[in-house]
């Protein structure tokens, strides 16, 4: 159930993996993990706007995003310690610390046109962190606030 209840009216994960397009340009090294941030929409089911502040504060304070792409080596643990039967895959929604990844903005997918959620409306906001700086895998993005 989630705990803030917005109108999406596409799929969020379709969201950012279209604004991301073709990631085989970028590589990810041994257990970083590149993690498209989510933002939630302006509206919410009841028809309530979000001010832009609020939905700003998703992009650099957000704790919600989805894999993107993963080091050769993220979440494999050969001591059993950290990752003990836990399986994470690109597509999965993870709960984070901000300030555990390091933002950067990648470049919209080519013909993907900017919206409110973007960064000056040329890209898009990740974040890139260590498999260990993931906290927990939630099935929908608007089960964390």
């Amino acid at each position: 159930m989630p705990i803030y209840n917005v109108q999406h009216d596409k799929d969020p994960s379709d969201k950012i993996f279209t604004k991301a397009a073709d990631l085989s340009e970028y590589e990810v090294f041994n257990s970083q993990v590149l993690v498209g941030v989510y933002v939630r929409p302006e509206k919410s089911k009841g028809g309530i706007i979000t001010i832009t502040k609020t939905r700003d504060e998703d992009k650099y304070q957000g704790k919600v995003g989805i894999i993107l792409k993963m080091g050769p080596n993220a979440f494999r643990d050969p001591n059993g310690v950290w990752f003990s039967g836990s399986r994470f895959a690109v597509g999965n929604w993870v709960v984070f610390r901000a300030s555990d990844g390091w933002a950067i903005t990648l470049p919209l997918a080519p013909g993907v046109s900017p919206d409110d959620t973007d960064i000056d409306g040329k890209g898009f906001l990740c974040r890139l962190m260590d498999d260990t700086a993931i906290r927990m895998r939630i099935r929908h993005p608007d089960a964390v606030y």
